[in-house]
Parts: C-alpha cells; structure tokens; sequence
C-alpha cells in the first residue's frame, strides 16, 4: 500500500498554469488560436528528442524552434517573442492554490518540477500567485534530463531531501505520473486535461477530478 508523502512535487504547465490564453497572442501575430496545441506537443516532443539523444533541451531555444517549424517559418522573431512573454502572465487554474494549501497545511514539503529555467518558472509561479505556496522550484534545466526520464525523478527527491518513495508527483499527464512510478515515487493524477489515464501508463496512487481532491487523497494515507 502507498504511504504518505512527505514531499509533492507538482508539474507546472496545463497542471497548475492554464495554457489556454496563449492562443490569443497567437491570433495576435496572425496565427490560427489552434495552433497553440499542436506547438505545445512539438516543443514537448522536440525537448524530449534532445534530451533522449543526450543533449541538453533548454525551454526557449526549444520553444522557439517549434514555433518556427509550426508556423511553417512565418513567424518572426518579434512575433516570438511576444508569444513566449505570455508565459509570464498565465493564470493559475482554480483548483491549484486550494491544493497546495491543503498539503503546505498537511505539513507536506510542495515544490515543483517542471521544464522551464528556475527563474522564469519563479516568475511564472509569482505572477500567477503561487510562489509562497512552493518551497523549491526544481526544473529539467537543473536536472539536465526532461520528464519523464527516471533520473530527473530521482534529481527532484534529492534536491528535496527524501527517499524518492516518500515524494509524489502531481500531473494532468498519465505519462508524468508513469514516468514517476518506474522512477520509484508515488504519483497522484488530475482528471482534468484527459479524462481518461488509458491502459498503457502504470496506474497513479490517487487520483481525482481536481488537484484539490488528488491533495486529499495524498494527505490521507498512512
């Protein structure tokens, strides 16, 4: 049976920062809104490519590239830059500081794990008003692997200072929490962006149709 954690590390973007109101700078530089999800799958894929290939993947030379190839090379610089400036100002979904409250409040260590750089997720999380719900900001930059590579999973529980079967991972994504169970962590897994986890990932430790009730369910175990 799963126990406790004693740390939540949660992912970042689409988990606890809504993507959506990028497609309007999208719209703003002449770009169809849809294109922002097919960029967004294209800058994971093109990431994790890199950093299966053993290389480095940092977040915006990556995230420019993909805007690049996306926009069959009609984008210019300008129009890239102000697309990826409104990473800064992303809102948080409503379920997300309810959820960090509920572990902070549980005595739980929360930080974060995600792909950008340390400072511009800081900036992020500030802007979106959680950054002092989180007490370490752990990133793929730092770790020099992106998720779901096992190794990135036992960075964050060192950085974190606990036994990677005492941490948890909280994602949107079925393949983030898998990549968190054959690391050897507990996983909890939102409902909220597939509905559905399928039959090819392992199954999470908890899971809920919001951050809030996968926090519960965490702060509830022996």
């Amino acid at each position: 049976m799963p126990v406790r954690p004693n740390v939540v590390v949660f992912d970042v973007l689409e988990t606890l920062l809504d993507l959506d109101p990028l497609a309007e700078r999208f719209k703003k530089v002449g770009q169809p809104a849809a294109m922002l999800g097919p960029w967004f799958m294209r800058f994971q894929r093109d990431a994790m490519a890199l950093s299966l290939a053993g290389d480095a993947a940092p977040f915006e030379p990556v995230a420019r590239q993909a805007l690049r190839t996306e926009s069959r090379q009609t984008l210019s610089e300008a129009d890239i830059d102000y697309i990826l400036a409104g990473f800064a100002s992303l809102p948080t979904f409503d379920d997300a500081a309810p959820a960090l409250r509920t572990l902070s409040e549980a005595g739980i260590t929360v930080g974060c794990l995600t792909v950008g750089s340390p400072d511009n997720t800081r900036s992020f999380l500030e802007g979106a008003g959680l950054l002092q719900c989180v007490d370490h900001v752990i990133t793929a930059q730092a770790a020099g692997m992106w998720k779901p590579h096992p190794r990135i999973y036992h960075f964050a529980a060192e950085q974190m200072r606990t036994p990677i079967g005492r941490m948890a991972l909280v994602a949107v994504h079925a393949w983030d929490c898998h990549g968190a169970k054959r690391a050897g962590a507990l996983a909890g897994w939102c409902a909220r962006l597939e509905l559905q986890p399928g039959d090819v990932f392992l199954p999470a430790d908890v899971t809920g149709k919001t951050l809030t009730e996968v926090a519960e369910k965490l702060v509830a175990l022996k």
